[in-house]
């Protein structure tokens, strides 16, 4: 776990603003802690664990420690929503937002990668359409490529497949993908071989990122064994219906 060194501001975009630090390695994170709420620093964690099994380009990532001394001794007034302890820093990078111009640059095989996974852990959260919105991916200005960021809204329940197609940003290869089995079958061998880092991954989420109360006695509503069956049904043909 990488040790925060600085708190020097927050973020202005995003729902939950993470923070931006310095930490030990003297790079800058995007730091989410509590304010973000227990269940979006798991779900941050391990969907980016398996986004990286699975080969996207997602930033860096760790779990970062934010000394207690920093909250107390800061200067900000809302240092109560990034909290001491651990917490998820993403890596800062020189990057852009995604705009449809972007499109063109990314590879087929990388766009139908990110909307598989999305498809696979039930994230809705990667909309853009000419009237707007908001992918949660990003242009790495230094190297000309994709940038995925924000996993806070995986494995969501209300997940609306309806409005995914609809909506998300690579949705001109939903096609492609749910109607061509043999790729659906290459999707699913990888998302199982991902799947076999499961119980690796869930064991070294904190402790404290289980529980909502610092007694840690309220568990929080992520039943990682309902989850990972979810995730297993990749194999069967139901998974890969627009319904």
């Amino acid at each position: 776990m990488i040790q925060i060194t600085e708190i020097i501001g927050r973020s202005e975009q995003g729902v939950t603003r993470p923070f931006i630090c310095r930490a030990e390695d003297d790079a800058l994170y995007f730091v989410k802690g509590r304010g973000a709420g227990r269940r979006s620093l798991i779900c941050e964690w391990i969907a980016g664990n398996l986004a990286v099994c699975l080969g996207l380009p997602i930033a860096p990532f760790h779990q970062v420690d934010v000394p207690e001394a920093l909250i107390s001794l800061g200067s900000r007034d809302d240092l109560n929503e990034l909290g001491e302890g651990p917490a998820f820093g993403s890596m800062r990078l020189q990057v852009a937002e995604l705009s449809l111009a972007h499109l063109d640059q990314i590879p087929q095989q990388v766009q139908i990668d990110v909307l598989a996974f999305d498809w696979w852990i039930k994230n809705g959260d990667r909309n853009l359409s000419e009237d707007g919105g908001n992918p949660n991916l990003f242009w790495d200005m230094q190297r000309d490529d994709l940038v995925v960021l924000d996993h806070n809204q995986a494995f969501d329940e209300e997940f609306s497949s309806v409005m995914f197609a609809e909506l998300h940003v690579f949705r001109h290869y939903c096609r492609a993908l749910f109607e061509d089995w043999v790729l659906q079958g290459q999707m699913s061998d990888r998302f199982e071989a991902a799947l076999a880092r499961w119980d690796d991954i869930c064991d070294t989420v904190p402790p404290e990122w289980w529980f909502v109360d610092p007694e840690m006695t309220i568990p929080v509503k992520f039943d990682r064994n309902a989850i990972r069956d979810q995730l297993v049904s990749c194999r069967g043909q139901k998974f890969w219906i627009l319904k």
